[in-house]
């Protein structure tokens, strides 16, 4: 079986379709969640269609590895903001008992 000549080899736009597609769902996630876990699993891919972004970029452009290194750096800022918020998340749930956005409304006075 002959694959077509667009499905032989992805391209940037095969790259570019599935990053738009994870950064929608990310965002999606973001404003439509009220747990706090699925609001940092939507920044996580957000995060993570940056990356894609950054080394099809890379692979595909005029970046030869400055993308592959600010992917690495971003992942590292990842790794650093899923450990700080979940740290954060564990004292709010140890203070209200919920990790419900709306029901913590104690936070806002």
């Amino acid at each position: 079986m002959v694959l077509p000549e667009w499905l032989a080899e992805p391209g940037l736009n095969h790259f570019l379709v599935v990053s738009a597609v994870l950064f929608s769902l990310g965002l999606l996630a973001v404003i439509t969640r009220r747990n706090i876990i699925m609001v940092l699993m939507g920044i996580e891919l957000i995060l993570n269609s940056a990356n894609l972004n950054f080394v099809a970029f890379s692979r595909y452009g005029l970046l030869s590895l400055e993308g592959h290194m600010i992917a690495l750096f971003v992942i590292i800022i990842a790794a650093a903001e899923a450990a700080v918020a979940l740290a954060i998340v564990l004292n709010i749930y140890n203070r209200f008992g919920t990790v419900d956005i709306e029901q913590i409304s104690e936070l806002k006075e």
